[in-house]
């Protein structure tokens, strides 16, 4: 995998541990691919921190960026992952890494590495619907899963993993692309992203999209940091 230069890599050397619910993966500045190890359902972030101490023992890194899907504040997780297990609420990662951490959600850590410039709406489809705005380089995360959006369900309800399984293929992706047009002209962006596992069952693209690459993440975390 490889990871475009940037100054902020020039200086420091940068670890990136994306957290998801079936897989952690993780580079380090300098490696020439990435490294993973499970994580489940009973996944704590005591767990992430001696599972990363374990396979990068010996290695030197100057700070650390941290993606987790679950609402993040102030480098803190203000609502738990509900993928994953306890503990992750309010967990202090830079006191456990003794290293200075970047915390965001992992949507955020996508869109940052998708990025190519204006304004780019990300999009996740996965377990649930993860959302990320960037605009000149800045990135937001978007809470828009659970707004209302038809027969009272949310948008989550109707383009998640439910919603296909409730839909059926055909119909699933026909509600993907009439939320991904909505959404994106509520963002007033100039395109979207589709990022998650369920993005590459889309038969047709919808339009002003791209499709995105979950390795994506990694970049982003590297960008976090420039």
């Amino acid at each position: 995998m490889a990871i475009p230069g940037a100054s902020a890599m020039d200086e420091k050397r940068i670890l990136v541990i994306d957290v998801g619910g079936n897989n952690v993966k993780f580079i380090g500045s300098g490696d020439a691919k990435r490294r993973k190890f499970p994580s489940g359902p009973d996944f704590t972030p005591h767990d992430l921190v001696d599972g990363i101490g374990q396979r990068a023992e010996g290695e030197v890194y100057d700070c650390i960026s941290v993606g987790v899907p679950g609402v993040v504040g102030g480098d803190r997780i203000v609502v738990a992952p509900v993928n994953l297990g306890q503990g992750w609420t309010g967990f202090d990662f830079a006191a456990a890494f003794d290293r200075p951490v970047k915390l965001v959600n992992d949507a955020v850590m996508q869109a940052l590495g998708s990025y190519d410039g204006g304004a780019m709406l990300f999009l996740g489809l996965g377990t649930g619907l993860g959302a990320s705005l960037v605009r000149d380089g800045m990135a937001a995360p978007l809470e828009v899963a659970h707004l209302p959006y038809r027969d009272g369900k949310t948008f989550e309800d109707i383009v998640g993993r439910r919603g296909m399984k409730a839909l059926g293929e055909k119909a699933w992706e026909a509600a993907v692309h009439d939320v991904v047009e909505r959404l994106r002209k509520a963002m007033v962006a100039d395109y979207v992203v589709l990022g998650g596992g369920n993005a590459g069952k889309l038969k047709k693209l919808p339009a002003h999209t791209t499709l995105g690459n979950n390795n994506n993440a990694l970049i982003g975390g590297f960008r976090l940091w420039d």
